[in-house]
């Protein structure tokens, strides 16, 4: 894609009110790159967001777009889905947007599998409230809620996601931006819903979360459907996975490669790709990216359309204002 974007952005936009240093941006250039690469029109794409830094994406998009309240953009984008299928609805959201107030609205748009895609930008911060801790935050954060420490323990976004039986479901890092957009562009080509967690950097609120990552790439495990589970330096690491169904780091060495897990996205059953999720740089030293989990299942659009339409052949159309004064009717007086 050319590294001119002025036909992906709204020309009244001439600067965004995000931090310098802010991933939005690459975030940003990576979506759109992924969007020309998938064959999507842009004029036939819908971003919807609640509220946070990433809900200002609508605004610079030459996209429709709809800023919403918070944590409601999956309801909304439900409604606009299933309204319009002739459009591809977008979710933008954050860490606390989504896994907070919006908690209850995510999984359900993810369980129904909607036709929708999500990008959920996880900082592990409330940022735009200025450094709250999140659902997302560390056990012992200290931020201006939790001055001596978060008692919370924290969501795994991609474990809420498959444990909600997503259809889809990927990670990626903000400055990788190959590996980005090609994970975004697997999931604006899949039928149903799609969730991908993004980690991104704050540099004012939580500067550093994910450095273990972000500054060692060898601590990521990209994951390649169909092949084992291998990474580190000349490939010296592996996964394994253990009769109990977890997954755990180990030494190629060790075990041999005939041990080593092979990658199924599209296993049948979430289990695999919930093993992988629980694999962290606090319990493994290592952060799996790429597609975990893609699975083909009825559409909740397509499923509610043929639905609609058995009703009208059975029915007929139908008529508000019959069905208002059908059956039983009470009248409530005005006065008196």
């Amino acid at each position: 894609m050319p590294r001119d974007m002025s036909a992906y952005l709204r020309e009244e936009v001439k600067t965004t009110p995000f931090c310098p240093g802010c991933g939005h941006g690459i975030l940003m250039g990576a979506i759109l790159r992924a969007v020309e690469a998938s064959g999507i029109d842009i004029g036939r794409m819908l971003f919807v967001s609640g509220i946070g830094c990433a809900a200002r994406f609508p605004y610079y998009m030459q996209t429709y777009g709809m800023h919403s309240i918070h944590g409601r953009a999956p309801a909304i984008a439900t409604g606009l889905a299933v309204s319009r299928p002739d459009l591809s609805v977008w979710v933008v959201t954050g860490d606390g947007d989504a896994l907070s107030i919006g908690g209850n609205h995510l999984i359900h748009a993810l369980r129904r599998n909607v036709n929708l895609k999500i990008l959920l930008f996880n900082n592990r911060i409330y940022g735009l409230t200025k450094g709250q801790y999140s659902p997302t935050s560390e056990l012992g954060k200290v931020t201006k809620s939790t001055p001596m420490g978060s008692l919370d323990y924290p969501f795994n976004p991609l474990s809420v996601a498959i444990g909600a039986e997503a259809s889809f479901v990927g990670r990626a890092i903000d400055t990788d931006k190959k590996g980005l957009a090609e994970v975004v562009e697997a999931a604006a080509r899949h039928r149903g819903s799609a969730f991908v967690e993004i980690l991104q950097n704050c540099n004012i609120y939580n500067d550093g979360a994910f450095d273990y990552v972000r500054d060692d790439k060898a601590n990521r495990i990209y994951l390649e459907d169909g092949a084992p589970i291998r990474f580190g330096e000349d490939a010296a690491k592996g996964v394994v996975q253990d009769a109990d169904g977890s997954a755990r780091v180990v030494e190629v060495a060790d075990v041999g490669e005939d041990a080593l897990l092979v990658h199924a996205a599209s296993h049948r059953e979430p289990s695999l790709a919930f093993a992988l999720s629980r694999v962290t740089f606090d319990t493994d030293g290592a952060v799996p990216f790429g597609v975990f989990r893609r699975v083909e299942r009825p559409v909740y659009d397509e499923l509610l359309a043929a639905q609609l339409a058995a009703a009208k052949e059975r029915s007929g159309e139908g008529d508000l204002e019959t069905l208002l004064h059908s059956g039983d009717t009470w009248v409530v007086p005005g006065d008196g």
